[in-house]
């Protein structure tokens, strides 16, 4: 799991605006917050919501080191008027989010949430989140049918899996030539939802469908069905803990075709618990190399001593958001519009909304499993 040490970083130029606070692991930090015109308040918070422990806390704590990294910078800015953070863990898990999301609505000092992280979480906690008016801007959660409910206070800095599952069918049709590609989903609002998108977009070359549990750990019944199929590829939609025991049965029953998984599989601990099975696996995901943002790599790997992770710059442009609105002077209530006509250049893309939400760049990236490495191998165009 990703630790997250506090180590001193520069502040960088004002070219470069790095912006996130003090609590690394999960409690609140009750600085002052922000005023940029002088008439904001300076006991504000924003909110990170996502899955801190956990088996898929990995995620949530790249995202979390993102968010930090822009406090640590609008605080420097703020020094007489800091904005707090406040954490709401939800392990991932959707039964958790409406009350976290409550705890969130009903401090009135959170003027905004970068999140909430998951899909399944997302479509539990954002229908509060939108009846409160409190904006919630996801650096992660990408199933598409999140922006078509009508929610005012959703945004997502991220291309969704509309986008993120035909670049995965196009790569496994066009870069890996594959002719009986397989598809397995986890049964997760995130998992089923991408899963079904690839399913569409590969058609009648789809040799073989199934389907399997969170928290499942025998495989066999589904390494039997790929192999049997005669599948020369399997696309996976889910997530880590399931990714890792999946490949190394499949491996151990001597399966030889490519594993194609997504953004909820791009952690370290697949590569940790898969080990050797877990090489030449491909994963696509909508977030950017740490090599696209020099700067943010930079101030990033002197905090944390490593180089950016899955969705930790996405993380810090949602938190950014949020905090050039403080900086603005805005409060819950004109948050909304701020973040709506938004429109500046973050660490990750332009950051900028359309009518749903939903981010209007949007790019899709193809990642390798090399040498225990999760290796950038270029934009699916």
């Amino acid at each position: 799991m990703r630790s997250t040490m506090k180590i001193a970083v520069p502040v960088l130029t004002a070219a470069f605006a790095l912006s996130a606070c003090g609590t690394t692991g999960g409690g609140t930090t009750a600085a002052p917050a922000a005023s940029g015109g002088g008439s904001a308040a300076c006991d504000l918070k924003i909110g990170m919501f996502g899955a801190l422990t956990g088996p898929n806390a990995n995620l949530g704590i790249y995202i979390q080191n993102g968010v930090n990294l822009a406090l640590d910078d609008y605080n420097a800015k703020h020094p007489t008027c800091k904005v707090g953070l406040e954490n709401y863990d939800s392990q991932g898990d959707p039964t958790q989010a409406p009350g976290l999301a409550k705890k969130a609505i009903d401090d009135k000092k959170v003027v905004g949430i970068v999140g909430p992280a998951f899909s399944g979480e997302s479509k539990a906690a954002d229908p509060l989140f939108n009846e409160a008016g409190l904006v919630t801007i996801t650096p992660s959660a990408t199933n598409p049918a999140l922006a078509d409910n009508g929610w005012k206070t959703f945004f997502r800095v991220l291309g969704n899996d509309a986008t993120q599952g035909p670049a995965a069918a196009k790569y496994i049709k066009d870069t890996l030539k594959s002719t009986k590609p397989f598809v397995m989903d986890d049964a997760s609002e995130y998992g089923k939802g991408l899963a079904d998108i690839v399913r569409k977009d590969l058609g009648s070359a789809v040799v073989g469908n199934d389907t399997i549990q969170q928290k499942q750990t025998d495989f066999s019944a589904s390494v039997t069905k790929v192999k049997a199929s005669g599948a020369d590829t399997l696309f996976f939609g889910g997530y880590s803990p399931e990714a890792a025991p999946l490949i190394k049965q499949l491996r151990d029953a001597g399966w030889k075709g490519t594993f194609v998984v997504a953004d909820g599989v791009k952690d370290q601990s697949y590569i940790d618990n898969a080990k050797a099975a877990a090489e030449g696996t491909i994963i696509t995901c909508p977030c950017v190399p740490a090599d696209v943002a020099p700067d943010f790599q930079k101030a990033y790997k002197a905090k944390y001593n490593s180089d950016p992770n899955t969705y930790s710059g996405e993380g810090y442009d949602a938190a950014t958001i949020l905090l050039d609105g403080i900086a603005a002077g805005k409060d819950r209530a004109t948050m909304v519009d701020f973040v709506k006509s938004y429109d500046k250049k973050g660490v990750t893309k332009q950051l900028k909304f359309d009518a749903k939400g939903e981010s209007a760049d949007i790019k899709v990236y193809a990642y390798k499993v090399e040498g225990g490495n999760i290796v950038s191998v270029g934009e699916i165009k």
